[in-house]
């Protein structure tokens, strides 16, 4: 009977321990936090920020680089992923270069300044022109999202993926999201429609010295004809038609995106 009640109080102990929640990482917890606006937060199914960043390979404790971060939809979850624990650095534009990028740094350096949130969030410079982003060889990971056509569209986008490459560790990684153009399509429809094709960008990432290491198909949507008379802008969250067929732009969603992952030869 005592036998029997141990081995029930075993079993007992381990159906608790199996039906018993798994605690959320870090970047599961910022992906869910309360600071993130509704809108941000629905625009998870289609940029898949936990899936992406696991197959990049981005946890707590790395020093994460994004570059151009923009409004900061990425920010408002790595920067809290990595307070404490890592160390989460925006590369905005050159404050130097023109009245507007030092309003820019300026305006998102007052977004994020709540160190209870955010931690403290270090501040490098990207743009043309400038070769180190931050110390080289200081960075785990480099990230980028949706920025490569404009890097091209402006003529500069070997010179990015230059600066990339100085600023990761050996063995570090780079990971890019980016609209994708079929491959059959012209290579003249890179400068204008905001798509790109994966061919180029891993032209240009291997030009600068890294090595493919994987791609992954979790941002992908079939439902992209990318073939808009505006392009990629055409597509949510954008809009560029306004309310012109709003309906049957928001049924396709977010574009169709590669999201490939680099590294940087030890």
């Amino acid at each position: 009977m005592i036998r029997s009640f141990a081995v029930a109080a075993i079993m007992a102990a381990i159906m608790a321990a199996i039906a018993a929640p798994v605690a959320a990482g870090p970047i599961e917890d910022a992906i869910a936090g309360s600071w993130r606006k509704p809108a941000d937060k629905a625009r998870d199914q289609y940029r898949h920020p936990a899936q992406t960043l696991k197959f990049l390979g981005v946890k707590p404790g790395q020093t994460v680089v994004e570059v151009s971060p923009g409004g900061g939809w990425y920010t408002e979850i790595l920067a809290p992923a990595m307070k404490g624990n890592g160390k989460y650095v925006a590369g905005l534009a050159n404050p130097l270069a023109s009245v507007n990028a030092a309003k820019s740094v300026e305006n998102f350096k007052t977004k994020y300044a709540d160190k209870a949130i955010y931690g403290d969030i270090g501040i490098g410079t990207f743009g043309k022109g400038v070769a180190d982003i931050v110390e080289p060889g200081s960075a785990d990971v480099v990230l980028t999202f949706r920025n490569v056509h404009n890097w091209h569209m402006s003529g500069w986008d070997q010179e990015a993926f230059n600066a990339f490459f100085k600023a990761l560790k050996p063995g570090g990684t780079l990971g890019v999201v980016e609209h994708r153009l079929p491959e059959g399509r012209p290579d003249a429809d890179m400068k204008k429609s905001g798509y790109m094709k994966v061919s180029y960008v891993k032209m240009l990432a291997e030009k600068a010295g890294f090595k493919l290491a994987g791609s992954s198909e979790v941002n992908a949507n079939p439902k992209d004809t990318k073939d808009y008379a505006d392009g990629v802008w055409t597509l949510p969250p954008t809009f560029a038609k306004g309310d012109v067929d709003r309906a049957k732009f928001a049924a396709i969603g977010e574009s169709d995106r590669m999201t490939l992952k680099f590294v940087k030869p030890k």
